[in-house]
């Protein structure tokens, strides 16, 4: 049998105060219902509501990623146009100053990499106590 869509035609008429209201929203904010009409039905029927779940451990990762990339993204553009640089020296002394600042970016690389991996072994370890 198909399931025949019920029509709703009666209203219950309720009045809140405004703290019990701003209760109410915030219950629905974190449901995943569609509408407040329809987390207020499944309230006062007794239905199981679905509230949002935010895992914390996995939101921390994502922000000290972001981080980790916006870092590593100036870093590479250093290297790509050092590497430019490094095919258009004409003279010794150009390559003297391009080795000189080649040796400051891989140090910044190097501890950019450093950095990148002990905040993974942090996550890893956070990650597995939970």
């Amino acid at each position: 049998m198909k399931d025949e869509k019920k029509n709703r035609n009666r209203w219950l008429h309720l009045r809140l105060t405004e703290q019990e209201y701003k209760i109410l929203q915030n219950y629905f904010a974190e449901s995943l219902c569609p509408t407040l009409s329809d987390f207020a039905r499944k309230n006062l029927l007794q239905k199981p509501v679905v509230l949002k779940f935010r895992n914390q451990s996995l939101d921390e990762l994502i922000s000290e990623l972001t981080r980790l990339r916006s870092e590593l993204n100036p870093i590479g553009n250093n290297f790509n146009q050092s590497a430019k640089k490094l095919h258009s020296l004409s003279q010794i002394s150009d390559f003297k100053m391009w080795i000189l600042s080649f040796e400051t970016d891989k140090k910044i690389l190097f501890n950019s990499i450093e950095e990148i991996k002990m905040a993974i072994r942090n996550l890893a370890e956070k990650w597995l106590q939970s």
